[in-house]
């Protein structure tokens, strides 16, 4: 069970079927995630993808709080099924769209199609590290940041990464977030 922190649907608890495995991010760290993230954006004119969607904590929390282009990514069918489900009695069915697929796969086949504000992932904290960095690979090299976008990935606070691109982790707990930058663009225009 998770709740929706804050916007249309402040403090509604959304109880997925008991037999599902996830681990949805706590309320603590949500929080202090968004209150980051509005901040610096405007929830109203940005794209956000969500990768390891799982059952929505996270693409409900910017639906809620009144993003439009919401793209999650999730691989088990249950839980996609549970997000259409739940965008619909939310009446998030317009801003979610959900995508069921392995997020890698996706990703690879989506490179350079669609750019976002924000790209955030909750994948397995038993993923393998290598998995994480590949991840991030696949995000800041396919431009899937716009300019002022921001990659988030939660993991669990014992893993550290070092990468150019890492401007900030904040941990929570045992979860942390870190964030990265967009590839910055070469000029290759000829200087005089």
């Amino acid at each position: 069970m998770y709740r929706i922190i804050s916007g249309k649907w402040k403090a509604k608890k959304i109880a997925a079927p008991k037999n599902f495995d996830v681990r949805p991010t706590t309320d603590f760290a949500k929080e202090a995630l968004f209150s980051i993230l509005e901040n610096t954006y405007d929830m109203q004119s940005i794209a956000v993808l969500d990768l390891f969607a799982g059952i929505g904590s996270i693409s409900f929390e910017f639906a809620s709080r009144g993003c439009a282009d919401i793209t999650s990514v999730e691989m088990n069918p249950k839980h996609t099924s549970f997000l259409n489900s739940t965008a619909s009695e939310l009446g998030f069915s317009s801003q979610v769209n959900v995508q069921r697929g392995d997020v890698f796969d996706w990703l690879k086949k989506f490179r350079n199609k669609k750019s976002f504000e924000i790209v955030f992932s909750d994948a397995p904290f038993e993923m393998e590290e290598k998995k994480y960095h590949e991840l991030v690979s696949l995000v800041l090299n396919n431009k899937y940041l716009k300019e002022n976008g921001i990659l988030i990935v939660e993991h669990q606070s014992r893993m550290k990464f070092d990468h150019p691109n890492l401007i900030d982790t904040r941990k929570y707990g045992n979860v942390s977030f870190s964030f990265f930058e967009p590839n910055k663009e070469i000029n290759t225009e000829p200087t005089e």
